[in-house]
């Protein structure tokens, strides 16, 4: 079988990786003991566990709302995050990120290349400020802000779930780390950051996880266009694989926030509480207003309910009370309710709702954000005012931003491999066309593995 220029170059991309690697000095990682606090490290630690869950759990949570035809595609395009993130991250994606500023918008590439000085001791800026927490090694720092590079991009896959190409969404992923995700995030958290400079706030991932991630899902569910009839009108292939995944999210999501305090405190409390009252609002607001609306109460509104909740405190977390985040929660469920609406109506295929959730969440959590947070619109000063206005522009800055270079990634990915699959690739599913996997047969009659089988066939042919 011929085998495809992609895969020789992924494969010598990661020998190269591999070979780069054993000419790296490793830093030590003995932590001076007087300055870094072993309460902090046990729940930082905790914290980064938790936030890797959360992968998984998306990959049930998406998993489970595709048809039967999709459920292992989908749910690989999760979970294969873990593996392609994490190696980027160790070789330049946390030097882009938190590396010596360039510019306020981009960290050095050369600062920590290959994880190279990433070690037991807190790490001091050339301008000194402390990178991450003062009392947790930098290498500790890095492996959290490692999961939240991973979910990033996996949150996105909602948008094209049954139709996209698998390689094609590799190369798309590397795209989005690099071009997006990384700028984003050294804006919005290293200490010299363009964003952190304006007194924006974003505690856990508003802007550069939710806000991103959605609208480059939105570009996504446009670039490649409204699936197949048969295939959008298709069922839920397992809800409670839905249930899981949220509760395993919810459960990640105490990490996600609480742990972006940095330390064990009573931030890091406050947020933890802020997190479950949010989710357990939107959980209950979403149920009530469908039911409003004339509809049954649902497993998967209860289960999308909750993750918008946990979407919407994100950005405010550590910051706002209790009452707030049940407001917050409350506003935003409904925001998000009526533009997952909006969206059925519209010709857009956004196949898991990922933009009027995570990155309609993400926003208007931002815009609450620059009002309740004490620095901000609640003060009641012209400087709150001005902190405020610097929300509304840093959200208008990403979603410009990443709409345009998630559009460019798209179209130049798909010059060079199809971003979608072909009409008779989705009709008998992604499982089988990009995997030769399936989820349970018993959701496959007999001509749709005839199609199988010579979809097979064909491939054979062409490969010989």
């Amino acid at each position: 079988m011929k085998v495809k220029r992609r895969w020789k170059f992924l494969m010598a991309a990661i020998t190269l990786i591999a070979v780069a690697g054993v000419f790296v000095s490793e830093p030590t990682f003995e932590c001076d003991w007087s300055v870094i606090s072993a309460a902090d490290v046990a729940w930082l630690i905790t914290a980064t566990i938790f936030v890797l869950m959360m992968t998984p759990g998306l990959s049930f949570f998406y998993g489970g709302m595709v048809g039967a035809k999709n459920v292992i595609s989908t749910m690989l395009q999760s979970f294969i995050a873990m593996g392609l993130i994490s190696v980027l991250w160790v070789v330049i994606g946390f030097s882009l990120c938190f590396g010596d500023d360039i510019g306020g918008v981009i960290g050095n590439p050369l600062t920590f290349l290959m994880f190279h000085g990433v070690g037991g001791a807190v790490y001091t800026t050339p301008a000194g400020h402390i990178l991450g927490g003062a009392s947790i090694p930098l290498a500790l720092f890095a492996l959290f802000q490692m999961k939240f590079a991973i979910i990033t991009p996996s949150l996105i896959t909602g948008s094209f779930a049954e139709r996209v190409r698998f390689s094609a969404y590799m190369f798309f992923m590397m795209f989005f780390f690099f071009v997006i995700y990384c700028p984003l995030a050294h804006m919005t958290w290293h200490p010299e950051g363009l964003f952190m400079k304006w007194g924006v706030i974003d505690f856990a991932g508003g802007i550069v996880v939710h806000a991103s991630s959605g609208v480059a899902a939105l570009a996504g569910a446009i670039f490649l266009g409204r699936r197949k009839a048969e295939t959008r009108k298709s069922e839920p292939a397992n809800i409670p694989f839905v249930l899981l995944g949220a509760a395993m999210l919810w459960l990640g999501w105490f990490g996600f926030n609480a742990g972006s305090s940095l330390h064990a405190d009573g931030v890091a409390i406050k947020a933890f509480l802020n997190t479950n009252t949010a989710s357990a609002t939107a959980m209950m607001t979403w149920i009530f207003f469908d039911c409003l609306r004339g509809r049954k109460p649902s497993a998967m509104g209860a289960a999308v309910g909750c993750v918008v909740g946990l979407v919407a405190i994100t950005p405010s977390a550590g910051y706002v009370t209790v009452g707030q985040s049940i407001f917050i929660a409350f506003v935003i469920t409904l925001i998000c309710n009526i533009a997952v609406y909006w969206r059925s109506r519209s010709s857009i295929d956004d196949a898991l709702d990922v933009f009027p959730t995570h990155g309609t969440g993400g926003i208007f959590g931002t815009v609450l954000t620059g009002i309740f947070i004490q620095e901000g619109l609640i003060a009641g000063t012209w400087d709150g005012v001005v902190v405020f206005l610097y929300h509304l522009l840093a959200i208008v800055i990403v979603f410009t931003y990443t709409f345009a270079m998630s559009w460019l990634g798209y179209k130049l990915i798909d010059h060079l491999i199809p971003m979608r699959v072909s009409a008779y690739s989705e009709k008998v599913g992604l499982d089988f066309s990009q995997h030769d996997e399936h989820y349970g047969l018993a959701h496959i009659g007999e001509r749709e593995l005839a199609e199988y089988e010579e979809h097979i066939r064909e491939k054979y042919n062409m490969s010989t």
